[in-house]
């Protein structure tokens, strides 16, 4: 189908508010003739995720972890939060499904328990479920073909619900820790960073929530604009299910560096793409935050050996942008790299090199006034020759007032928090462990154009994985990301998340009692 991508923006934006998966209960009564609400805010009422299918590989093992930060008055009686399986994935690349009708039964003696809790993975049956807040619950599985899961939460276990799974594949094609979290479905997604070259085998996961059937698009933009993928074109999602395709199975003409969209003709769906490299290993590329004049790319390793930026404006309007590195101490332009000019519909990559010496750090993009809007994305590298890794860090949106990161571990978690703009104060939270311990909290500072990065404090007492909240107490805009350190056999086994806004509650219009029909 053929659209302009302004025209698909425009239609997003439309079916974004209709769509979104937060709903409330309106309070009763009705405004005054003529006179504008009042805005306020409530919870959410209910809050939906989904989960892609983690991996292919029989060398991998993945765990889930689901979390919803406390709030008044705690949870309700009875109240649950639920991932279950999704029906199973329908191969996309011109090749049969091998799975064994006894495969299940086969993968199953697999299962390992971990933190006293293995995942199920029978339709209908919960993988895990979360019933208080507070506490994370976490579940385990070594299976291949885990299936793609469904999350609804409902209550008061809605607001600021969040899942992760975090999986490990120990060798093979994408080796390394693949991190992803979960997410609520939507309408539209741009990947900048994908790639369908050779030695890479990138997946996107497209998974529908809903009963009935939807239809989505997906569309390649290289260095030269558009590329031609008719096969990419009106790809039906059937209702409850999960879809992978292979990008490089959509095109004859590998690129290395290209952005995808991802746009539902029809439904809402859940999108990710699953990287893996012959050499340096594979991760989880997100989505980018909405296109807008500028964007903030937060959490930089120290150790980087390479990074790269991958770039596209989806409008009819060229971009300008100016590029800086937030580092611990200010704002710095990396040498070469002191603007970027990015071609309406062309996808523009930069190598940055070793951007942080050193020192970890966030990339910044400021339009010039009048700008088009850019999407994007950085491949970030650690290690050397046979003991790369790589993981990605899309364009990550301010946390308005909370964020959350589900899995983290003692000792391997580092929290990026940046400041573009004015000095904000925070305040970092982590959460009880999923087998006890007591939350700790503590404020920090981040002044004005620089990234301040830190170990999270960890529970006292605490035992087992556990969450992190990211809290906006004053100041100006903040964006966050978190990075999970796991290596194994010399190989800096990392991967990167963004921490976004959890959404946790809404605008809504407060009505005023209309008292005149009660005269007389």
């Amino acid at each position: 189908m053929n659209r302009t991508t302004l025209s698909l923006f425009a239609t997003t934006a439309v079916l974004a508010v209709v769509t979104g998966v937060a709903a409330l209960n309106p309070p009763s009564g009705g405004d005054h003739a003529g006179a504008p609400p009042r805005a306020g805010r409530m919870p959410v009422q209910r809050s939906a995720l989904l989960c892609p299918a983690p991996t292919s590989s029989d060398v991998a093992s993945t765990t889930y972890t689901a979390f919803t930060p406390p709030g008044k008055g705690g949870a309700a009686a009875g109240a649950t939060a639920d991932l279950l399986p999704v029906a199973g994935p329908a191969r996309t690349d011109g090749k049969k499904d091998e799975s064994k009708k006894d495969a299940s039964k086969d993968s199953a003696k697999d299962d390992k328990k971990k933190d006293g809790k293995k995942a199920e993975t029978d339709p209908g049956k919960p993988v895990l479920s979360l019933k208080e807040p507070g506490k994370p619950v976490t579940a385990t599985t070594e299976r291949s073909d885990a299936p793609a899961l469904l999350g609804s939460a409902a209550g008061p276990l809605a607001p600021g619900w969040t899942a992760q799974q975090t999986t490990t594949v120990a060798a093979g094609g994408g080796r390394g820790l693949h991190g992803l979290t979960c997410a609520p479905p939507d309408t539209s997604f741009w990947f900048p960073g994908a790639s369908t070259a050779k030695g890479r085998q990138d997946y996107v996961h497209v998974s529908n929530p809903d009963n009935s059937a939807a239809v989505v698009d997906l569309e390649l933009y290289g260095p030269d604009g558009r590329i031609k993928a008719p096969s990419g074109e009106g790809v039906t999602v059937p209702p409850r299910s999960t879809v992978p395709v292979l990008l490089s199975s959509l095109t004859d003409a590998p690129t290395e560096n290209l952005t995808l969209h991802v746009a539902a003709r029809s439904g809402r769906v859940g999108a990710a793409v699953q990287a893996s490299d012959d050499k340096t290993g594979g991760d989880w590329l997100a989505p980018s935050a909405d296109a807008a004049a500028g964007a903030v790319l937060p959490g930089i390793p120290a150790d980087a050996t390479s990074v790269r930026l991958v770039a596209f404006a989806p409008g009819t309007d060229d971009a300008d942008v100016t590029v800086r590195l937030a580092g611990p101490s200010g704002s710095i332009s990396p040498a070469g790299h002191e603007s970027l000019h990015v071609k309406s519909g062309m996808t523009t990559v930069v190598d940055l090199g070793d951007l942080t010496k050193g020192e970890a750090g966030s990339l910044l993009l400021t339009g010039a006034r009048g700008s088009g809007a850019v999407v994007a994305a950085l491949r970030v590298t650690r290690g050397k020759d046979d003991k790369q890794e790589t993981a990605f860090i899309p364009a990550t949106p301010a946390i308005e007032g909370r964020g959350t990161v589900a899995d983290n571990r003692p000792k391997a978690s580092t929290l990026s928090l940046v400041a573009p703009g004015k000095e904000a104060q925070v305040k970092v939270t982590a959460s009880a462990g999923s087998e006890g311990g007591t939350p700790v909290s503590k404020t920090y500072t981040v002044k004005a154009g620089t990234t301040l990065t830190v170990e999270p404090p960890q529970p006292a007492d605490g035992k087992g994985v556990f969450a992190v909240t990211v809290e906006k107490v004053s100041g100006g805009p903040v964006h966050a990301s978190r990075m999970l350190a796991l290596p194994k056999d010399g190989v800096p086994m990392f991967t990167i998340q963004p921490i976004p806004d959890d959404r946790s509650s809404v605008a809504v219009p407060k009505a005023e009692q209309d008292l005149s029909m009660l005269n007389g």
